[in-house]
């Protein structure tokens, strides 16, 4: 440690925190601090609903490390299964929202209609936004605080009041059916758009679209919201998976992931994430959108919930929904009260026709939530929970004497409610085969063993991946999130029934500031993208509020983490890169020069530390101050902050501000590509300006200023806390500072074994490396015309998932093998690594053809081993078993050869399940 770590910023005094609970004693307790959560019945709606996760799934998606240790699918020979998964999921999506293509998940529906903005600002250039008053609030409030820093002006109005001719506005959004459950008919608002070139977005709901007409079909460009109800808990706000879709035209310009379909090197059609070259790492501040993590759980939960179901079965849950719906109004009429919506799906909002004091007392009685506006009108959304002792309840407290079975029984069949009028659903979906052949518990769980089966995950082996810290998540952890007292919770309940999750977030909080340094923690942003963005608006709101709105330039080294620009320029910065050193650490004659030529416009400096490079740079107190000194803000990345924890914290040695990716460092799986978390830490100066949120009141100081809303749930994925929280408690302080001392440790005894075979190409200024190291394999282009994909290939032929490749310095790999792995598993990974220069050697040496080789043809299926026909110019054995650790009984096989990434893009069209489909 001392010979890695900067002197003058380790933290020479133990972490005051709780010593360490074994696992079964803090289950207990957390048990205990959840059973303080008050599970009412809630029919508040406003995008969350309760719903029925079935089992099937729960078990063996969820609740299985098969399917939530994996990362991103960037390695599609060995991620087939999550990305097939992932493609029914757009499918679906597709098919119920009638558009032409959906991308792989987004964070939330209020980051998905802040993206939606975004999306038409790009594409037409105004400035003007409208929204529809009638959507979600927290999912104005989320557009509003988006737009503020990127110069968009947003408008609330109602459609009527919607001005377009003068041809300055880029896009509007409405809510079909919008937040008090109204259903109207927008086509004529979508046409008055579109003849003055902007662009229509919709919020919608995926369960009333089974039978309610789809967005698709009157026009819209952009259709969004949440996917949650398709069988994910409420989860007291998240994860839960948002879904975007757009029109074939705006497919270049959609945030996030996407699935497509390409073909392999046998001819194959298979699957792979397209359009990598715009992911934020690469376009930087020109990126499509800072979006690092989708949620890719949630997304497959979702996906499974409509292959298991089919449409048949959610046309069934639909109506079920909708046909209580229809017995509740009828009551309420019945009893005196006035609803506001004639045409409605599963939400209605009334006035009282007696005291609203009366009815809330009843409600309470029976433990049941409504929502309750502010000018004194309730609103109740029903769900697929809803049974008829359920009706019967609510029509008691409502003051309504007769029972659901005789208001039915006295409706008669004339009351159709949508299924009436023109805004049937009429068009087909959900005809593809996979969708009609898994409806019984024994064919889906096959199925979802069948595509695990696919995926290489932490159940097989090391994922030595660079700044993306795939470690152990352990069971304990991971065990409370399927309780029901954390599961089962409207995240806008009252505070007062959600007293376990504040006792949670209190002492996550006191945790992690002890950790770093700072004074107060934001656990709102739900990535650690979606953190960075909210750590810059924090900084530029504290700047404007001391009358310096003139600060906008932001300094970003080249070393630093690849969102860091798209997210600058997210919050309204202007980026300034900043060159590195031949070390790779900031190059501070060039930071100097940067600070001086801007030092009037400074805001703020984004460092990445240790950086992104594996290097603790010396210097790092020096820069902090300097930044300072000229008026700027210190923004540091916390996606390494498992190098720091118990050695050293970013809130002593300068820092400001912090995103902590909880997926990394604080133990959530990374589920395939999500859920993240990213809170962000400050410094006390900056608290002031931390998130709020519309719906419920966040405890705040009374000089607070905050920055806006930026996620849909006032605590962001509440629901994965407890991981974190269990993690930090089983470790103490003396295990969390140790944790960070054998993830460096590991990092350098690689480095050590691999330096002789490979060039290591940064070190700190006393030789060794950080967490990660970058290994050089850019000289075998010349030698062998061997390149870094080549080596990330041939490894899944060893049994292991490719260090990140090819970034932060092309033609590299990146290696993080955490504190998680023994020193066997890193012999086993290391031994792959030199065996393969072995191979590269051959190349060189003329002993192996240049271009039929086990790097070049690599990877091997067990078709391709087991093949008759074998014109290889190396043995089956090489191709397939290259150490004597490759056991064929344990052998992880990848299902495909090496795809064509290049056919991928040229052929955008497939971005839904097979292209005869469409």
């Amino acid at each position: 440690m001392d010979k890695t770590i900067p002197a003058s910023i380790r933290l020479r005094r133990p972490l005051k925190m709780d010593d360490h609970v074994c696992e079964n004693e803090i289950l207990e307790t957390l048990y205990n601090i959840a059973s303080k959560n008050k599970i009412w019945r809630s029919y508040i709606g406003m995008g969350y609903y309760n719903c029925s996760v079935p089992q099937p799934i729960s078990r063996n998606l969820l609740e299985n490390a098969g399917w939530v240790t994996q990362y991103t699918p960037y390695q599609p020979e060995v991620s087939q299964g999550r990305l097939e998964s992932l493609l029914n999921y757009q499918t679906m999506v597709c098919d119920i929202t009638g558009m032409d293509v959906s991308n792989a998940s987004l964070l939330d529906e209020g980051t998905a209609a802040a993206e939606a903005m975004q999306l038409c600002h790009r594409h037409n250039k105004r400035r003007k936004f409208y929204v529809d008053a009638r959507c979600h609030p927290q999912t104005i409030a989320v557009v509003q605080t988006r737009a503020n820093y990127t110069g968009v002006i947003t408008e609330l109005k109602l459609p009527h009041e919607m001005d377009f001719t003068g041809k300055d506005v880029s896009g509007v959004l409405f809510q079909y059916p919008d937040t008090e459950g109204k259903v109207e008919d927008f086509s004529e608002l979508v046409e008055r758009a579109h003849q003055n070139g902007t662009l229509a977005c919709c919020a919608t709901d995926l369960l009333a679209l089974c039978i309610l007409r789809p967005p698709g079909e009157f026009g819209v460009d952009v259709v969004l919201g949440s996917s949650q109800r398709f069988g994910v808990p409420l989860c007291y706000g998240g994860p839960h998976a948002a879904f975007f879709a757009v029109k074939e035209n705006l497919v270049r310009m959609m945030p996030g992931r996407m699935v497509g379909v390409t073909r392999d090197a046998n001819g194959k059609e298979v699957y792979r994430l397209a359009l990598q070259t715009r992911e934020q790492h690469i376009r930087r501040d020109k990126a499509t959108s800072n979006i690092c993590t989708a949620q890719a759980l949630l997304a497959n939960m979702a996906a499974m919930f409509g292959v298991y179901h089919g449409s048949e079965g959610l046309r069934h849950i639909a109506r079920r929904v909708h046909n209580a719906t229809l017995i509740l109004a009828e009551g309420l009429r019945r009893a005196g009260h006035k609803l506001h919506h004639d045409l409605f799906f599963d939400t209605l909002t009334i006035t009282c026709g007696c005291s609203i004091k009366e009815v809330l007392d009843r409600a309470a009685l029976r433990k049941i939530n409504f929502r309750i506006y502010s000018d004194g009108r309730l609103g109740v959304s029903l769900d697929e929970t809803v049974n008829e002792k359920d009706l019967d309840d609510i029509l008691w407290i409502f003051g309504c004497e007769s029972s659901a079975e005789l208001v039915a029984e006295g409706m008669g069949e004339e009351t159709k409610g949508i299924l009436s009028t023109p805004f049937k659903r009429t068009s087909k979906f959900l005809t593809h085969q996979v969708f009609n052949s898994y409806h019984s518990e024994t064919n889906i769980v096959r199925y979802m063993k069948r595509l695990e089966n696919k995926d290489i995950s932490l159940v097989h082996s090391m994922v030595p991946l660079g700044s993306c810290t795939m470690k152990l998540n352990s069971s304990a952890e991971l065990t409370p999130i399927t309780w029901k007292e954390f599961a089962n919770i409207h995240p806008f309940v009252p505070l007062d029934q959600a007293e376990g999750y504040q006792q949670l977030f209190k002492d996550l909080e006191k945790d992690l500031c002890e950790i770093t340094g700072y004074d107060a923690i934001s656990f709102q942003p739900n990535s650690g993208a979606q953190g960075e963005y909210a750590g810059l608006a924090a900084i530029k709101a504290y700047l404007n509020a001391k009358g310096e709105r003139n600060r906008s330039v932001c300094l970003i080294p080249k070393s630093a983490h690849g969102t860091n620009p798209a997210s600058a320029q997210m919050a309204g910065m202007k980026i300034q890169p900043i060159e590195v050193d031949k070390n790779g650490s900031i190059d501070v004659a060039h930071l100097k020069a940067m600070v001086d030529k801007h030092k009037e416009n400074l805001a703020a400096i984004m460092i990445t530390y240790p950086s992104t490079n594996g290097v603790f740079e010396e210097e790092i107190g020096d820069v902090c101050d300097l930044i300072h000194k000229h008026g700027g803000q210190v923004y540091l990345d916390g996606a390494n902050m498992n190098a720091q924890v118990g050695l050293c914290r970013p809130g002593d040695y300068g820092s400001d501000v912090s995103h902590l990716n909880l997926h990394k460092t604080f133990c959530i799986p990374h589920g395939g590509g999500g859920p993240g978390m990213g809170p962000i830490g400050v410094k006390k100066h900056l608290a002031p300006y931390l998130p709020t949120h519309p719906v419920i009141k966040m405890q705040m100081d009374k000089d607070a200023c905050p920055l806006g809303t930026v996620s849909a749930a006032p605590w962001g994925s509440s629901a994965i806390l407890p991981i974190s929280w269990v993690y930090i408690k089983t470790m103490g302080g003396k295990g969390l500072k140790h944790a960070s001392e054998i993830a460096i440790l590991n990092a350098n005894y690689m480095a050590k074994r691999l330096e002789k075979h490979y060039k290591i190409l940064f070190r700190g200024v006393k030789g060794y490396v950080a967490h990660e190291f970058i290994l050089d394999t850019r000289p075998f282009k010349k030698t062998a015309n061997i390149e870094a994909v080549d080596l990330a290939k041939r490894l899944q032929d060893y049994g292991f998932h490719a260090p990140t490749m090819s970034w932060p310095v092309a033609g590299t790999l990146m290696i993080e093998p955490t504190e998680s792995e023994d020193k066997a598993e890193l012999d086993r990974f290391c031994d792959a690594m030199i065996n393969i220069r072995q191979e590269i050697a051959e190349i060189e040496e003329g002993r192996m053809d240049p271009q039929v080789n086990p790097l070049k043809m690599s990877p091997h299926t067990l078709n391709c081993i087991t093949s008759s026909k074998w014109d290889r110019p190396y043995s089956r054995e090489v191709a397939a078993f290259p150490l004597p650790f490759v056991k064929p009984e344990s052998k992880f096989w990848p299902t495909i050869a090496r795809i064509d990434d290049i056919y991928g893009d040229q052929h955008l069209k497939d971005l839904y399940l097979h292209s005869q489909y469409k």
